[in-house]
């Protein structure tokens, strides 16, 4: 038998302190996710033919929509951690200390698009397809801020690719805290799956997926972001039955992430077959001006097709033809 000489260590630490200030891996981790998925978002809206500018201006909208339904759902799915006999009613609020739902981030989040889609006169649909394959990147990176905190990690193992989990304790006083305490001794205390890492992987390929099917079948009206939800889900489906954190059960012993997963996946592959309309081209206030070349454009060769509308295809609001196909204006899977 072959010993394992090493195996994936976690950080001795998810929070670091400047003076009285905590600066938390967590946070950092998401912001950095909603940084690149509005970057990456606002070249591929302008290379489809919008304005630049338009999916930050959105953005004002559906980020701060997104994380209080992420938190709304992480409550509502653990309540009884936070309002259950001897729960914490405060804990709801420090949202510092993790606890985010993808349903329910997504779920709020396009609520907020919405209405930034509706101001800047943008179907969400076109929208919601220029900023998936950011998205899900968005969700990879934000799985860094897990690893940080030792949280959402599978059963015990001896891959070689194990997660070491170490006792973490308060500097100050010595008692354990896992969140924001320091790892003082580095012997592991058991060696688990990184399911964080797992699903990290698994959404750059999703990333990858949607580029590729979004380039090869000139996605519209919302199916590309249909084939993030249907890609994102299907991972999450199996490695969310790999984790052995706490989890509100229902069925009997099924964790409620599992079967939201199975039908939101469902409802995303029902969508992708039964909407089978072209891509729609922007006009409008929202359509970038006739002069202005898309941003991005040199970065790769354009697709002859499509510097023109194609026959029948669809158009959102008024103004002049202006397309570009976002795979051919830079995508790549950060």
């Amino acid at each position: 038998m072959v010993a394992v000489l090493a195996y994936l260590p976690s950080p001795d630490r998810g929070v670091w302190m400047i003076g009285p200030i905590p600066i938390r891996a967590y946070a950092l981790c998401i912001i950095a996710g909603i940084v690149v998925a509005v970057w990456w978002g606002e070249r591929r809206f302008v290379a489809r033919g919008g304005q630049e500018g338009t999916v930050t201006d959105i953005a004002v909208f559906a980020v701060p929509f997104g994380l209080v339904g992420g938190r709304l759902y992480h409550v509502m799915t653990d309540w009884q951690t936070y309002f259950g006999p001897g729960g914490d009613p405060l804990g709801a609020l420090r949202i510092w200390e993790g606890g985010l739902g993808i349903w329910g981030a997504i779920a709020l989040g396009a609520v907020g698009a919405l209405i930034g889609c509706r101001r800047r006169g943008v179907p969400l649909g076109f929208f919601a397809d220029a900023v998936a394959p950011g998205i899900v990147v968005a969700q990879a990176i934000g799985r860094l801020g897990n690893w940080f905190n030792q949280e959402l990690y599978g059963a015990p193992t001896t891959l070689p690719w194990g997660l070491e989990i170490y006792d973490r304790v308060d500097p100050a006083t010595g008692l354990p805290d896992a969140l924001g305490g320091v790892a003082v001794d580095h012997t592991a205390v058991q060696v688990v799956h990184p399911t964080f890492l797992y699903e990290l992987l698994w959404n750059l390929l999703v990333a990858g997926l949607v580029v590729w099917a979004d380039r090869r079948f000139r996605l519209g009206h919302g199916r590309a972001f249909a084939v993030y939800v249907a890609g994102y889900t299907a991972g999450r489906f199996w490695i969310e039955q790999m984790r052995t954190d706490h989890a509100t059960r229902v069925f009997g012993d099924i964790r409620i992430n599992v079967v939201v997963a199975a039908l939101v996946f469902t409802a995303a592959v029902l969508y992708i077959a039964l909407v089978r309309k072209p891509r729609e081209v922007l006009e409008g206030p929202a359509a970038a001006p006739a002069a202005q070349a898309p941003d991005g454009a040199a970065a790769e060769p354009q697709d002859t097709e499509s510097q023109h509308t194609e026959p029948g295809e669809e158009r959102a609001g008024e103004g002049p033809d202006k397309e570009k196909d976002p795979a051919e204006a830079g995508d790549r899977t950060t």
